[in-house]
């Protein structure tokens, strides 16, 4: 076994990573980006897949990752996990498809509600003593799911055809031009001191820094690592200021 995420800001990181260690104690847990990823799905039949959900949909980057390697999904079992602010629904059912058309056998879906990871805008802020209790409920249901598991009773969340009408009308339709591919939006104001942080994080390497600035490219995946972690609050994406930086680690 082995768990895979998409994190930009540690919410979904922490939830593979405490869900692959409740079902299986030596599995490892690593990044999409990792340089050994190919490999390491190669070795392992069963897979936890996990990222963060935009507008009810799967990041552009894990679609095209699924899509770019499709010949390794074949007769894989695979666990769909998706994380997110307020609604997913149908976002674990996003990759499911894909996985299920490339021949791998779905074993389930998880929705996990973790604290909004979006630094710039104001919708969906909350204390930090609010996100904190979300984390615990989130952390129950986990263990929960892992019980679950353990007794073959796998959690569908997301991945049934009803989940799919609600996230395909409720959210996925009327945002679609957001996540239909990468976004050249990321904004870097003058704030920048060049100090070359976001670069190092970006999981698409779309940042780069020249003259002493960073400059964005248009392969950004919005995952909001480089937002969430710049020491100076340059980078927005959907706003023009940052209002919060999100980290797991704060809550």
């Amino acid at each position: 076994m082995i768990g895979i995420y998409l994190s930009g800001t540690g919410n979904t990181k922490h939830c593979v990573e405490k869900l692959t260690a409740l079902l299986g104690e030596s599995a490892a847990t690593i990044p999409i980006e990792a340089p050994d990823i190919i490999e390491q799905i190669k070795n392992n039949d069963d897979i936890i897949f996990g990222y963060p959900t935009q507008f009810s949909n799967a990041p552009y980057m894990v679609r095209d990752f699924i899509k770019k390697n499709h010949s390794l999904w074949k007769n894989k079992k695979i666990l769909c996990v998706a994380t997110m602010g307020a609604f997913s629904g149908d976002g674990a059912g996003c990759t499911a498809r894909l996985f299920k058309k490339y021949g791998a056998a779905i074993l389930g879906g998880v929705h996990i509600k973790m604290p909004d990871s979006v630094c710039d805008s104001k919708l969906l802020k909350k204390s930090i003593e609010q996100n904190r209790k979300i984390i615990r409920q989130a952390d129950r249901k986990i263990e929960l799911t892992a019980m679950k598991i353990k007794q073959g009773k796998y959690p569908k969340d997301g991945i049934t055809p009803i989940a799919h009408l609600v996230g395909l009308f409720g959210q996925r339709l009327w945002f679609y031009k957001k996540t239909a591919g990468y976004t050249d939006k990321l904004k870097i104001s003058d704030a920048c001191t060049g100090c070359g942080l976001c670069a190092s994080l970006c999981p698409m390497k779309n940042i780069s820094v020249k003259n002493n600035r960073a400059a964005a490219y248009d392969k950004c995946t919005m995952c909001y690592r480089c937002i969430s972690r710049c020491p100076e609050k340059a980078i927005t994406l959907l706003g023009d200021e940052v209002i919060e930086q999100c980290r797991y680690e704060k809550y």
